[in-house]
C-alpha cells in the first residue's frame, strides 16, 4: 500500500510533509480500530478500505452553463469541473479551490491546519481519510472579511465508477470575519457500482469569526460511508451548522463542535430520514471548554419502510468551563411500526457553574394535529406532509441559496414518497 500512496502523491507533486503524514496514517491505519458510535454497529458497515486511486474524466458532469451569481465549486469523483470566485472576494484575499490547489497557492496554510481538528491517530477511519483522500476542497477568509454571498461546494459521486468517495474539506475562517457556506454530496449518473465513502470536513473558526455551514447530503444507495465534520470554534466566534442528512445508502455521520474560546457558541441542526432497509446514525458532539460556551443541539428526523435512524446527542462540559451553557433536543418520527428509531441523549458535566439539559423522544405524528388540519379542509395526505415538513423544516429555512431549499423540499419528498 505505501507504494501506490507513494505514486499518487508524486503523480500529484505533493509536498514532502503531505506524503510523510499519508504513509504514517497508512502505518496508523493498520493498527487502530474504528471509531465507537453509540447503538451503531459500524464495524458491520466494512469501511476499513485502504485504497489511493483517481477517478477518470466522467461523462456524467452536470451543466453549468448558467453562470451562478455566488461563488461555486464542483467536483465529479476526484476530478474538479467547474470553479468560479468573484474578482472583488479574489481581491480580498479570498481562497476557494480545489486541495490540489491550494497546495500551491498556499503551502503554509495548508501544512499549518490540514488534519490539525480531525487526526490520524484517533481511529481507523481518520487514518484511512488521512491515507487515502484523493480530493477536496479549501476555503480560507482572512482577517476581517465578510463574505456577502454564500459559497457552495458541490460534490458529485458518479455511481458508474467504483474509485472510493475519499474527500477532506478545510475551511479556515480569520478573526472576525464571516461567512455562509453550503455544501452537498450527491450520487449522479447511471450505474451501480458498490463504493465506500470516507469524507472529513475541517471547519476553523478564529476568535470573532461568524460562520454559517449548511449542508445536504445526498448519497445513493450505492454509497456506504463515513462523513466527520468538526469544528474548532475561537473567542467570541461562532459556527451555526444546519445539516439534511438525506442519504439512500448506510451513512454514519459524525458532528462535532470544540467550544475553545470564552463565549464561544455552536448551534447545530440536524434532520434526518431513513426509508427501505438502510441505516443511519447521527452522532452529534458539543464540547464546551471556554467559560461562558453555549452548545445546543437539535435533531429531528423521520423514518419509514423498515429504516433504521439513531440520534446520538453528547455534550460534554469540561471541568473549568463555568458558565458554560449546553442543550439538546432529539426527536425521531415513526411513520411505519416496522423500522427502528434511537434517540439518546448523553450529558457530561465536569464543572459545578453550567447550565445543562436534554430532551429526547420516538412516537408517530400528532394525531391532534392531524385532526386540526383536516378540520380546515386539508385531506390527511396533505397535511401529513405539511407536519412532515414543519418537523422537518429546521434545517430548511436556514440554506442560504433559495433554490436548493427548492431543490431540498424536493428531496424530502421524494425520500417520503409523497
Amino acid at each position: 500500500m505505501n507504494e501506490e500512496i507513494l505514486k499518487f502523491s508524486q503523480a500529484h507533486a505533493e509536498p514532502v510533509w503531505l506524503k510523510e503524514r499519508r504513509l504514517n496514517a497508512a502505518q496508523i491505519f493498520e493498527t487502530s480500530n474504528v471509531p465507537f458510535i453509540e447503538k451503531v454497529r459500524l464495524d458491520r458497515f466494512k469501511l476499513d478500505e485502504l485504497k489511493i486511486a483517481e477517478s477518470e474524466v466522467s461523462s456524467n458532469v452536470p451543466s453549468f452553463t448558467e453562470v451562478s451569481d455566488h461563488p461555486v465549486l464542483a467536483q465529479v469523483g476526484s476530478q474538479t469541473v467547474f470553479e468560479q470566485l468573484t474578482p472583488e472576494l479574489s481581491e480580498k484575499g479570498v481562497i476557494f479551490t480545489d486541495f490540489s490547489q491550494a497546495l500551491t497557492e498556499i503551502p503554509e496554510v495548508m501544512e499549518t491546519y490540514f488534519s490539525s481538528l480531525v487526526t490520524a491517530d484517533e481511529n481507523k477511519l481518520t487514518a484511512l481519510n488521512v491515507a487515502a483522500f484523493n480530493s477536496g476542497a479549501v476555503l480560507v477568509v482572512p482577517d476581517h472579511v465578510e463574505v456577502k454571498v454564500p459559497l457552495e461546494s458541490l460534490f458529485y459521486q458518479d455511481r458508474s465508477s467504483d474509485v472510493p468517495f475519499y474527500k477532506h474539506i478545510l475551511i479556515v475562517v480569520g478573526k472576525n470575519s464571516k461567512v455562509d457556506y453550503l455544501e452537498r454530496f450527491q450520487s449522479l449518473g447511471d450505474g451501480n457500482q458498490q463504493v465506500k465513502a470516507n469524507i472529513v470536513v475541517e471547519v476553523i473558526a478564529k476568535d470573532g469569526a461568524q460562520v454559517k455551514f449548511s449542508a445536504i447530503d445526498e448519497l445513493g444507495e450505492n454509497v456506504t460511508g463515513f462523513i466527520t465534520r468538526r469544528g474548532l470554534i475561537g473567542e467570541n466566534a461562532s459556527i451555526d451548522w444546519s445539516i439534511g442528512v438525506m442519504n439512500d445508502g448506510d451513512i454514519v455521520a459524525d458532528f462535532d463542535s470544540e467550544l475553545r474560546g470564552q463565549a464561544s457558541h455552536s448551534n447545530i441542526k440536524a434532520v434526518g430520514i431513513s426509508t427501505g432497509k438502510q441505516i443511519q446514525a447521527i452522532n452529534t458532539r458539543v464540547t464546551n471548554y471556554g467559560k461562558n460556551s453555549v452548545g445546543h443541539i437539535l435533531q429531528n428526523g423521520v423514518i419509514l419502510d423498515r429504516g433504521t435512524l439513531t440520534f446520538n446527542g453528547i455534550g460534554h462540559i469540561i471541568h473549568g468551563a463555568s458558565g458554560a451553557d449546553a442543550q439538546q433536543e432529539s426527536r425521531v418520527l415513526m411513520l411505519t411500526d416496522k423500522g427502528r428509531g434511537d434517540a439518546n441523549p448523553i450529558l457530561l458535566i465536569d464543572e459545578n457553574d453550567v447550565t445543562a439539559g436534554h430532551a429526547a423522544s420516538v412516537g408517530q405524528v400528532d394525531e391532534e394535529d392531524l385532526f386540526y388540519m383536516q378540520s380546515r379542509g386539508i385531506d390527511e395526505e396533505t397535511a401529513k406532509k405539511l407536519v412532515i415538513r414543519g418537523f422537518l423544516g429546521a434545517v430548511v429555512t436556514e440554506i442560504p441559496i433559495k433554490a436548493v431549499q427548492k431543490e431540498f423540499i424536493e428531496t424530502i419528498d421524494r425520500k417520503l414518497d409523497i
